[in-house]
């Protein structure tokens, strides 16, 4: 049955106003985006404008700061209460030496809302509300997130604010009494010798059981990260090749810092008693590991005066051949019935593995941290992983395979002769 001319032409009508319903329609978004975007600049130019307010304010211009500390945080306001509340209790009497920062990544209102409550504090807030594209499939989209925050939060302080140097925590730490302490005279060190990459306050094997000494610090070809600081010379190396979140088999952006060809034999300096706790069971991670490694973490209940302290044993050359001797003159225990006769001497002792399947079997027995990355296990200089016994003085030294040469210590023996220590060739 053919159609009437007049019912092409209704037809027609509804299908012109469907198009221009439709053709308003776009328009309409493109205005709405158009005032977003708008919006999302003037909500930049005013963060950064408050930031500048901040910063001047922060910053007295008759102390030079001895480095800005920025908390990351998310979406956790109570994490970042508890962390913020831990930070105040030491930085309030030190302020113009650490001014302090929150960074916020993404649009949280309780976070927001939380931050904004601290006079005392600037706040930086990371927007960036394009969708995220993984590279390979099962990647979590959180890691991409993080290390992009990282990237923008550090060249915030460094390049836009010029600060000289940074201290990173997250927003699940709590700090130590002497904190702020130990980082303006580790700062001195970090200016002052080229070797060392970053300080840190972490000890991976910071265990209550595996820690005794305060003062103690070390050198370590691991990066610790969990609160650590790094200079503006350094940033600007690492900057423009930060990684978006994976490399390789590397799930994250510390991982990569951990990688030999990024720190390219550059070392990290810990402390045996870490300086922040680590309280995060729930986040990115998933909480692993928390419940054996973390919760039961030694947090520094001791004020030291390091500015007090001598530190110039932790230089290069210094350093490696005091940990050489101690090394070298700990007891060399053997066998695969090593770690029983360990427990049954009252002196230090050292214990050879001879790869990363063995070592985790000894470590295993021992509950210090198993993991390795790029070839070096946690908290190792040379190979020779650390630790008390028991909370003793009595340490534990795991000697890799090629760990008393590069401690130059392979041709050399130690012995006593009347009470002074002399070098015998071998």
């Amino acid at each position: 049955m053919a159609r009437s001319p007049c019912d092409l032409r209704i037809l027609l009508l509804a299908a012109a106003a469907a198009f221009i319903y439709i053709q308003e329609k776009i328009v309409a978004l493109e205005e709405m985006k158009i005032r977003q975007d708008e919006e999302r600049v003037h909500l930049k130019i005013l963060i950064q404008d408050l930031e500048k307010r901040s910063v001047r304010t922060l910053v007295n211009n008759n102390v030079a700061p001895v480095a800005a500390v920025v908390v990351m945080a998310c979406n956790r306001p109570d994490y970042l209460q508890r962390t913020v509340e831990s930070i105040l209790k030491y930085q309030t009497s030190v302020a113009s030496k650490f001014p302090l920062f929150i960074s916020q990544d993404g649009i949280n209102g309780e976070v927001k809302k939380k931050a904004l409550s601290y006079n005392e504090i600037t706040y930086m807030q990371h927007l960036d509300l394009e969708p995220v594209h993984t590279e390979r499939p099962g990647e979590l989209i959180a890691y991409y997130k993080i290390a992009k925050h990282y990237k923008w939060a550090l060249d915030e302080l460094f390049i836009k604010h010029n600060f000289a140097r940074v201290i990173i925590l997250e927003d699940d730490m709590e700090i130590a009494p002497d904190f702020f302490d130990y980082f303006e005279a580790a700062a001195k060190l970090l200016d002052n010798d080229k070797t060392i990459m970053a300080v840190s306050s972490w000890n991976d094997n910071g265990q209550k059981q595996f820690v005794y000494d305060p003062k103690a610090l070390y050198r370590s070809d691991f990066f610790p990260g969990l609160g650590w600081m790094l200079t503006k010379p350094t940033w600007i190396e690492l900057s423009p090749k930060w990684p978006k979140a994976y490399l390789y088999y590397f799930t994250y952006w510390d991982d990569w810092v951990r990688l030999k060809e990024v720190h390219r034999d550059r070392q990290f300096i810990r402390p045996e008693v870490c300086r922040t706790y680590n309280f995060g069971e729930h986040g990115s991670s998933m909480g692993q590991f928390f419940r054996q490694y973390l919760e039961p973490i030694k947090l520094n209940d001791a004020h030291i005066k390091w500015n007090s302290e001598d530190l110039s044993y932790l230089k290069e050359d210094k350093f490696l051949i005091q940990f050489g001797k101690d090394v070298a003159s700990a007891t060399p225990l053997h066998g695969s019935d090593a770690v029983l006769k360990a427990h049954n001497m009252d002196a230090d002792v050292r214990i050879q593995y001879n790869d990363q399947e063995d070592f985790e079997r000894i470590a295993r027995q021992f509950g210090i941290f198993e993991e390795w990355k790029d070839g070096i296990p946690r908290t190792a200089y040379k190979g020779v992983v650390v630790f008390r016994y028991k909370s003793s003085r009595r340490r534990i030294y795991l000697v890799g395979p090629d760990s008393l040469s590069q401690l130059r210590f392979l041709n050399w023996t130690f012995a006593r002769m009347k009470g002074n220590e002399i070098l015998i060739d071998i």
